[in-house]
């Protein structure tokens, strides 16, 4: 079953936008689309799981102005490419404004991100800071870099967020990730929990938002791949093999080819907790069940 079958339909005003067929109801970026049929039920889909996940998690609630995380992969292009479709249909009042964190990788493409942002006509940022240098520093050989990585990159867009006045930054996380954590963490950290759709900072004054919680990796990449995205593959975390999250990944695919559909279920499922079926008393006051006595 499609994910989309199991949450709320859309509000009624907001289908025909998304069912248009007229090219001006498109974004300039979508000028050399592929025109075929399943390229456009997979763009209609990857829109509406957007809107959804939009409206389920209260995205819109007093923002203003986005920063969106491009990385120069797949996803990160996939969520400003829907994005912007979205605001230009005129359902997403929001400012958005792209920015990349180069990182010192070697071999980094410079070019790449700044030419295409600038060819679409979208607001960007491209930051430099060498965050390669000490993870390579810090992270003993063999280690793996993701979540030094992944730190001191969250920490350098907070920062940027803040200096180009936006109240959100937005992710490009997916389906997948989200599972893929919540594994992770159920595997080896002994907890449950995983990516959340919208969270707030520590300091308070920022939120990060997850537009693509709802969307298959599998569909992100066929549609950046129909899109002809300029795909810059990372050289750092890409590179190293054996990360558990790798593992993760195998697991949940080998699931899905066995099963069918169990991925759309699982996410579903975290969206579904029954506190007093668990055996968390912070979440839920066992102390005070106590049985009526029959009369």
């Amino acid at each position: 079953m499609d994910l989309s079958e199991s949450i709320p339909a859309l509000d009624a005003a907001v289908e025909p936008l998304l069912e248009a067929e007229d090219d001006s109801f498109s974004h300039p970026l979508f000028a050399k689309m592929p025109s075929s049929v399943s390229f456009n039920k997979l763009r209609k889909r990857l829109l509406r799981q957007v809107r959804q996940a939009i409206d389920d998690f209260g995205m819109l609630n007093g923002q203003k102005r986005w920063l969106v995380g491009v990385s120069g992969g797949k996803d990160s292009y996939s969520l400003l490419a829907l994005l912007l479709d979205l605001k230009w249909r005129g359902l997403l009042p929001v400012e958005l404004v792209a920015c990349n964190l180069d990182q010192g990788q070697p071999n980094f493409p410079k070019h790449v991100l700044p030419e295409y942002l600038s060819s679409i006509g979208v607001e960007h940022r491209i930051e430099y800071r060498d965050t390669y240098s000490i993870v390579k520093e810090k992270v003993p050989a063999g280690g793996t870099y993701c979540a030094l990585c992944s730190r001191l990159r969250r920490g350098n867009l907070y920062r940027i967020a803040r200096e180009e006045g936006c109240d959100a930054l937005v992710l490009g996380h997916h389906r997948e990730d989200i599972l893929e954590t919540f594994f992770m963490n159920f595997f080896h950290g002994g907890r449950l929990a995983t990516m959340p759709a919208k969270l707030l900072n520590d300091e308070g004054d920022l939120m990060v938002l997850r537009p693509l919680a709802y969307a298959a990796e599998d569909d992100l990449a066929k549609f950046a791949a129909a899109m002809e995205f300029p795909i810059i593959p990372c050289d750092l975390c890409g590179s190293q093999d054996g990360l558990e999250r790798n593992a993760m990944k195998a697991m949940l695919s080998d699931i899905e080819r066995r099963m069918p559909g169990r991925k759309d279920t699982m996410l579903r499922a975290l969206g579904h907790t029954n506190p007093s079926h668990l055996l968390d008393p912070k979440i839920f006051d066992f102390k005070s069940l106590i049985a009526e006595p029959r009369e």
